[in-house]
């Protein structure tokens, strides 16, 4: 029977550009195609530099920018085989491409726009729980048999990372399973159900992004969280929180509208949402809430609206976001702000961090993994200037990293993930991480008996 390999054309011992194809016999699959961000950027072609000939269609674990960013790219190549995703991601997709081509091409809008939709038209959207079959690779042969063993079939299974996000179970034509585990998601998280181990993998593709770290727990996050706004509210000024627009937006407004419902937040503080992608994406999880976790269903029970509160504001256009900037930096009035982009590389964060870095009264809470050449790393570093548009800034703000809103599984999580497998995977292969960090979580999987390529 035919037996499986897998080329990391991205993601192998990086966190971003995650594109992995597994091929079996002469067809293959591609998993993710994302773009790089930070230093990896620089490092890397956004070009497809592998040929397409065998791949017979792409899957989608979710709609973060650093799995599909390059999607633009492989329709480019000449890609128009099928898009297999869930439902809340095909809905997710062409938001985020839409935003990243605005930074990321000279495109015009109506050029983007034809673009979104050939991706549009190619997105087969998969149901959770489901095995789907793929069977229509190699659909010319007239041999039933011959085409039977070439076909895979999929499943699609939450991951709790973000909404719509899946890990991937491939069943091969030799009845291997082959599980992506796309992004996992922390336990415990009010917003989305924990992700649920597969019940077999006899090959785990598992990221590490935080294989070598443990967050802190969803409490501490809030205690945190309250601390940071009381401090702030002591002597003035505003807290900046880099958005990520999905996953971590999401967490933090629903967090906030805990505080204001349980801990007597101080009602009349704005709570303001300076992204539109964020809005829209905010938009879309209240669509999906059959996919919300236990607790967030709960508090919708009371009839209580964790993602569109009485004190939350959205920015609706630029000229807005350039009044309230301004606004912001000459009264020093408490707001919390939430703008993106995630890691402070483009979008309207920027101009609230050119304008209020001087200020010492001014917090800034990242709560999301800052990419080695970001600027948003810069800042977690400690820098005391830094360039922005080419303008050196002087920092004097007060710097959180809340690991508790990391949209990524830590170290426990992903052993839990893995030990959760009834049968011991025959080889775990550790992607989406840092090198070392890969090699400290490989001796981890060693020490328990597993067979681990790093």
């Amino acid at each position: 029977m035919l037996q499986h390999t897998v080329v990391h054309h991205g993601g192998h011992h990086t966190v971003t550009g995650s594109c992995h194809e597994l091929k079996w016999g002469a067809s293959s699959l591609l998993i993710d195609c994302g773009l790089f961000q930070g230093n990896e950027r620089s490092e890397q072609s956004l070009e497809i530099d592998f040929s397409l000939d065998s791949v017979c269609g792409l899957v989608l674990t979710h709609s973060h920018i650093d799995h599909l960013g390059r999607l633009p790219w492989l329709i480019a190549a000449g890609f128009r085989q099928p898009i297999y995703c869930t439902p809340a991601t095909a809905e997710l997709v062409p938001l985020m491409l839409e935003d990243s081509l605005k930074l990321q091409t000279s495109l015009t809008a109506k050029q983007s726009s034809k673009v979104i939709d050939v991706i549009k038209q190619l997105m087969v959207p998969m149901e959770y729980g489901h095995w789907y079959s793929i069977d229509w690779f190699n659909h010319n042969s007239a041999d039933i048999a011959y085409f039977n063993e070439w076909s895979v079939d999929l499943r699609f299974n939450p991951a709790g990372h973000i909404l719509g996000s899946a890990f991937i179970e491939c069943r091969l034509p030799n009845e291997d399973i082959v599980v992506f585990s796309g992004d996992l998601g922390p336990t415990h998280t009010p917003l989305l159900p924990d992700p649920i181990s597969p019940p077999r993998a006899d090959y785990l593709y598992i990221e590490t992004t935080y294989g070598n770290k443990c967050h802190e727990s969803v409490e501490q996050r809030s205690m945190r969280l309250a601390m940071i706004i009381d401090r702030s509210l002591a002597d003035g000024g505003v807290i900046l929180i880099p958005a990520f627009s999905v996953g971590r937006t999401q967490e933090l407004l629903f967090d906030i509208e805990r505080l204001i419902h349980e801990h007597d937040l101080q009602p009349d503080i704005p709570i303001i949402l300076d992204s539109p992608m964020a809005s829209k994406v905010t938009e879309s999880y209240r669509h999906f809430k059959m996919l919300w976790g236990k607790e967030a269903k709960n508090r919708l029970s009371q009839h209580r609206h964790p993602l569109a509160f009485e004190q939350c504001i959205t920015i609706p256009d630029y000229a807005s976001h350039l009044k309230l900037v301004n606004r912001l930096a000459s009264t020093g009035e408490p707001a919390i702000v939430a703008a993106a982009s995630g890691m402070c590389e483009g979008g309207r964060i920027i101009d609230y961090l050119k304008a209020l870095l001087p200020d010492s009264r001014t917090d800034v809470i990242f709560a999301g993994y800052q990419a080695v050449g970001t600027l948003g790393h810069e800042l977690q570093s400690g820098q005391g200037h830094v360039d922005i548009d080419g303008v050196q800034v002087e920092v004097n703000v007060h710097i959180h990293s809340m690991s508790g809103y990391s949209a990524h599984a830590d170290k426990e999580d992903l052993l839990r993930f893995i030990q959760g497998i009834k049968e011991k995977p025959k080889s775990i292969r550790l992607i989406h991480g840092v090198k070392t960090v890969q090699e400290d979580f490989a001796q981890e999987l060693k020490m328990l008996g597993y067979d681990v390529e790093s």
